[in-house]
């Protein structure tokens, strides 16, 4: 990593104690997974899904092992398929009673020209990413809608693209504002039933797998951009979505919170 000074893990505090939350594209080294993790040591129980079957069991194994099998599911979902973002859903019910939270965080990326990009390239990515996200919602919303009583919080993954214009991402870029709308669109109907619903948007969010294919030039330029001089872990954006599944967010609904410096 680079920069002037490395963020300081804080431990857990129990802040989700006694909730549940479904996370998907979970499986990886990624948000998704440090965003797992994170609900673990709050004190969550977490059924995590992503649409690579054999990652996915690995790190279920993996957090099953740490926090005990009884606090953590994991059920492989193609948020494309809207037959397996119910049966998902239906598998929180089954294995932890009730749904609280939901973050959504599968989303595709990719880089392409405007005049050269294709017509699968764009929906592929408009599916997983923006569609993928309103699927899970409307799924979320139809189990919290009839609980009524549970004070679910939804939990989107935008981006700082979603705001700033970046050549070869006009696809990624147009997902990720959709998730905005959809984001602030989604809290005005939700509020009638005492749910929240609000999104992060982060930058540049690296891990050692993700550092090691990028090139030590793109790093360099990426990181230059950002005010604290490095890019975020993943679990510091995590960070984020704790505060805003949590009760210290309470009033705060229909809000994309930057996690970086790179919102305008």
């Amino acid at each position: 990593m680079t920069g002037v000074e490395s963020p300081v893990y804080e431990p857990g505090h129990g802040l989700l104690k006694g909730r549940t939350a479904v996370i998907t594209a979970a499986a990886g080294a990624g948000i998704g997974g440090a965003t797992a993790r994170r609900f673990l040591e709050e004190g969550a129980r977490v059924l995590i899904s992503d649409a690579h079957a054999r990652r996915l069991k690995e790190y279920g194994a993996e957090l099953a092992g740490e926090f005990g099998p009884e606090r953590v599911a994991a059920l492989p979902c193609d948020v494309t398929d809207d037959a397996q973002v119910q049966a998902l859903f239906e598998a929180a019910l089954r294995e932890h009673g009730r749904l609280d939270v939901v973050v959504n965080n599968a989303g595709l990326g990719g880089t392409s020209a405007l005049v050269d990009m294709t017509d699968e390239q764009w929906t592929r990515v408009l599916d997983v990413t923006l569609t993928g996200t309103f699927r899970c919602t409307r799924a979320a919303l139809r189990l919290m809608r009839d609980a009524r009583d549970s004070g679910g919080v939804i939990v989107n993954n935008a981006s700082v693209v979603g705001w700033r214009a970046q050549a070869g991402q006009a696809h990624y870029a147009a997902a990720k504002a959709g998730v905005m709308a959809l984001t602030r669109c989604a809290a005005l109907e939700a509020a009638e039933y005492g749910v929240r619903v609000n999104a992060v948007s982060p930058s540049l969010a690296m891990h050692p797998h993700l550092v090691k294919v990028t090139s030590a030039e793109l790093l360099e330029e990426l990181t230059a951009r950002e005010a604290l001089g490095r890019y975020a872990e993943p679990w510091e954006v995590a960070n984020v979505i704790v505060f805003l599944a949590s009760g210290y967010s309470s009033y705060m609904t229909g809000e994309v919170v930057a996690v970086s410096s790179q919102h305008a």
